[in-house]
């Protein structure tokens, strides 16, 4: 019986080993097109039968793994081309190698127009595009942004190298601020509803909409001329391919605000409507407002803070879907998308102080802050097609942001008194674009590009509340010292933009030696109104309050109080409180690409721009007053690239661009968001700066799938760039902007994308920035030379991923990724005063997804895993020693996320 046993166990042992050897390896191999013998990207080989596979990657190649010994009939399907059906017979031990060429299906191109159609979120048709352009670009694809959990716009950018963002999302580009980088969408420049910034918010455009973003560091004539730094491109999404239906959800949190004590502000608007005052009021005079506020409350909002015990978890979804239809000659595409979010965020302990040039502290508050964000973005692309290899494409996308802040401050002013503050901030931001694109191709030397938009943006701040009060032998009262320490502000922004572009491509008999000649023009208008109403308390001076009575002061600080005479409004709206702006920008362009020899070629630019741009504004006495500045110039752009073999590129460029100051900064206005806090103020005797930029490059690419080694040093001239400016009104901050005499910035970049192990790839990119400009010798300026305002010295993006597929459908993918942003100037100090420094910050985040089927995928994010303090310092002299003038947390955030596509 043992023995028995013995060789069945003998039998059974021999046929797992005869089983494990009938393991042939693979099939793999390079499909091309048979008529022009080009790689394919994206072709897909399914071993039917089962759920094995693959899919080509940039040069074409593919490999399927894990086959047995045996015959498979293997189907290849590649859009418009014939699919082709064969069977391969594996023998043990071999591994097979095949090569197919797909030929065109002329009935399906009939109807089908394959130019430009290319899936452009694909990491490895990006590489493809980055490594075939003229002009040296870098871009980031929808593919490359989920894997990374990368969910907007924003967060994109600041992961290409050499990029960083400061407050208010201002984005930095080689140490060059917000008015050296411009932005568009779809190639066609887009409004900002953000009055401090020249370039719109990036996170306004959620990663469910985009389809690319592209960056170039160095000027292209066919883009307008006011970029040094970077000109951002935003590609949406548009239909390519089969149908789909896509719906993702997901849910989590701040770790300082899931489950913990929330505030916010009693309002009657939210991410849907915005409480702007009724415009009856402005033009009323004193008397007649007086008693118009008695008998009617006009803001329908008190200054409670409602108290919630716990906040529940954020919460966002996206629903979105795409469809192509035949219709005789013609293709049509539809793609509609739709995007909200909900999001909570706490700061406690938040420290700020301002320091005079002796070292003595003017004011010093600690705060708790408690922020809710809401938005939600639509997009609609539809396009048609024709046989002839015309196109029209219509896109419409809308953006909307509610954003809410309750902040509670305590701590002292420049008088020694202790104050505790009480204050309410709210932004609505929004976007409408409207786009429409067309190209027409006569024949295959000469096209015809036509384009156009209408953008219209808003930027809303209703009912700005604070309410401050007097900490005195532990007695709170109300601190009315000049009657604006009780107060509401509404703030209205709307901007139109319109820009046609018309443009037109000769090729010549080949393909790399073309010239191109466009015209463009672009509108923008600006109106900005605001109005201030101060309570005058002076009768509730002797009211004693408690401190929970802090956050809800509607017992005394309500319309009855108003209505008896106890509080009197003063409602200031004076002309210098708003400003009419407005620019126009006619352009010329001609350009040319020329092969000079087999590995070289030239492509070369000359734009002409006339521009004028204006500011009507309100001096502090109420007199009217125009800023303007016009200007003509030409801006010349030569670049040259050199390719040894396929994978060699050597770039060089060479350009001369314009610094344009902003609207804002044009006008001598006067903003302050809270009583202590920064003033800005605009400067009308501002210029334009002018930029001389050198770049060169040498780019590799590796044999492997989207791998590449990339080696940049740049240098940049600045004639007269616009710098901020920090000095003291009382005991406040002023932020102004001049001109400094000249300026440079300098540096060297590295990029490496690179397969490390079969299923294991490393990313990582570092930037060395070196800036400095020439102050005047007769200005304010503390120093005479310093690096240039928000220019970290240094910035490194690190990224690892683990990405292994099982079987044809089912996918697991982890990242990790690693930013570090050297220390760089927050705050440009003025008359003694030193420079604010905010210090180096590092940052962690981890993305893990796992796929398994074709309809599932559930996705968990972890963001600011260091959660590293936030630190501002400034040397103060007088004492010689580095004190700390602002530092705060922002918290982990924790996200779970499922996807269900069809």
């Amino acid at each position: 019986m043992m023995k028995k046993n013995l060789l069945k166990l003998i039998a059974l042992l021999l046929t797992i080993a005869s089983s494990h050897s009938c393991l042939a390896g693979s099939i793999s191999g390079r499909i091309t097109d048979k008529e022009t013998n080009e790689t394919l990207i994206g072709v897909t080989i399914q071993v039917i039968g089962t759920s094995n596979g693959a899919v080509t990657d940039l040069y074409g190649n593919y490999t399927i793994n894990s086959l047995t010994a045996g015959v498979y009939r293997l189907e290849i399907r590649y859009l418009s081309y014939k699919t082709l059906q064969i069977d391969v017979n594996l023998t043990k031990n071999k591994d097979v190698v095949l090569d197919f060429q797909l030929e065109s299906d002329s009935e399906l191109l009939e109807s089908v127009v394959i130019t430009e159609r290319k899936n452009k979120e694909n990491e490895l048709i990006l590489m493809k595009e980055r490594q075939a352009s003229q002009i040296p670009i870098e871009n980031l694809g929808a593919k490359e942004m989920s894997r990374k959990g990368i969910s907007n716009a924003e967060d994109g950018v600041k992961i290409i190298t050499g990029i960083s963002t400061a407050e208010a999302g201002q984005v930095i580009v080689r140490g060059l601020g917000d008015r050296y980088n411009i932005t568009t969408l779809n190639g066609l420049p887009i409004a900002s509803p953000n009055p401090d910034n020249k370039l719109i918010p990036l996170n306004l455009f959620s990663s469910s909409s985009i389809q690319n973003i592209t960056v170039k560091k160095v000027y292209d004539a066919g883009t307008f001329a006011d970029y040094s730094g970077a000109h951002i491109d935003i590609s949406t999404k548009e239909q390519i391919g089969d149908p789909f239906f896509n719906v993702s959800l997901n849910i989590g949190g701040n770790i300082n605000n899931v489950f913990q004590d929330f505030y916010q502000s009693d309002k009657r608007y939210d991410l849907w409507k915005s409480n702007n005052v009724i415009n009856d009021v402005e033009n009323m005079n004193k008397t007649e407002f007086t008693q118009y506020v008695k008998q009617n409350d006009i803001f329908g909002t008190n200054f409670s803070i409602h108290h919630n015990n716990i906040s529940l978890p954020d919460f966002g979804g996206t629903i979105s879907l795409g469809k192509d239809y035949k219709i005789g000659n013609y293709e049509l595409g539809v793609l509609a998308s739709l995007s909200l979010n909900n999001s909570r965020s706490t700061m406690r302990d938040v420290y700020k102080s301002i320091y005079s040039v002796q070292g003595t502290v003017l004011n010093e508050f600690y705060s708790d802050s408690y922020t809710s964000e809401s938005g939600l973005t639509s997009l609609f692309n539809l396009f048609l097609n024709h046989k002839d290899k015309s196109r029209i494409n219509y896109t419409f996308f809308y953006s909307r942001n509610a954003i809410d802040n309750y902040k509670l401050r305590d701590g002292f002013d420049s008088e020694g008194i202790h104050l505790i503050g009480s204050n309410s901030v709210m932004h609505v931001y929004q976007l409408f674009n409207n786009q429409l694109f067309g190209i027409k191709e006569f024949n295959k030397h000469f096209n015809l590009r036509w384009s156009g938009s209408y953008s219209i943006t808003s930027s809303d701040e209703p009912d700005r509340r604070q309410v401050m009060y007097r900490y005195t032998d532990d007695k709170i009262t109300l601190f009315s010292l000049n009657q604006q320490e009780i107060m509401r502000y509404f703030g209205e922004l709307n901007e139109k933009e319109f820009v046609v572009d018309v443009r037109t491509q000769y090729t010549f008999n080949k393909e790399d030696n073309n010239i191109k000649i466009g015209v463009t023009y672009k509108n923008k208008q600006r109106d900005y109104i605001s109005r201030r109403y101060y309570y005058n308390t002076t009768q509730l001076d002797c009211l004693i309050i408690d401190l929970e009575e802090i956050y809800n002061p509607n017992d005394y600080l309500n319309h009855g109080n108003i209505a008896n005479g106890l509080i009197n409004i003063l409602q200031d709206a004076q002309p210098r409180y708003k400003y009419f702006a407005g620019s126009d920008i006619v352009a010329g362009f001609v350009q040319m690409d020329f092969r000079l020899a087999k590995s070289l070629i030239l492509n070369a630019g000359l734009r002409f721009e006339y521009s004028n741009q204006w500011v009507e504004y309100w001096n502090d006495a109420s007199i009217k007053k125009i800023s303007e500045l016009q200007s003509d110039n030409i801006f010349p752009t030569l670049n040259l690239k050199y390719s040894n073999k396929d994978n060699n590129k050597l770039r060089f460029a060479i350009s001369r661009t314009v610094t344009r100051p902003g609207f804002i900064e044009m006008a001598p206005f006067l903003y302050k968001e809270s009583y202590g806090s920064d003033e800005i103020r605009g400067n009308e005797n501002l210029k334009n700066g002018y930029n001389y930029n050198f770049d060169i490059r040498y780019e590799l690419y590796l044999p492997n799938i989207a791998e590449i080694l990339s080696l940049a040093g740049y240098f940049k001239w600045l004639d007269s760039p616009i710098e901020f400016v920090q000095k003291m009104a009382g005991g406040s901050s002023l932020i102004s902007f001049m001109n400094a005499d000249k300026g440079m910035a300098a540096g060297l970049e590295m990029e490496l994308r690179k397969k490390i192990y079969k299923y294991l790839s490393f990313n990582i990119n570092a930037s060395y920035i070196f800036t400095n400009v020439i102050l005047p010798e007769d200005g304010v300026y503390t120093d005479s030379h310093r690096a240039l305002q928000g220019a970290s010295p240094y910035i490194v993006n690190a990224d690892i991923t683990y990405n292994k597929s099982f079987g044809y459908e089912k996918q697991f993918q982890t990242t990790l990724l690693y930013n570090l942003q050297g220390p760089r100037i927050h705050t440009v100090g003025i008359n003694g005063a030193e420079n604010v420094i905010q210090k180096a910050v590092s940052t962690m985040n981890f993305v893990s997804q796992y796929q398994w089927n074709k309809h599932w995928n559930v996705k968990l994010k972890l963001k600011n895993i260091l959660n590293t303090t936030i630190h501002y310092t400034q040397k103060i002299k007088a004492i010689d020693s580095n004190m700390l003038v602002e530092s705060y947390k922002t918290g982990m955030t924790i996200e779970l996320g499922i996807n269900y596509n069809i």
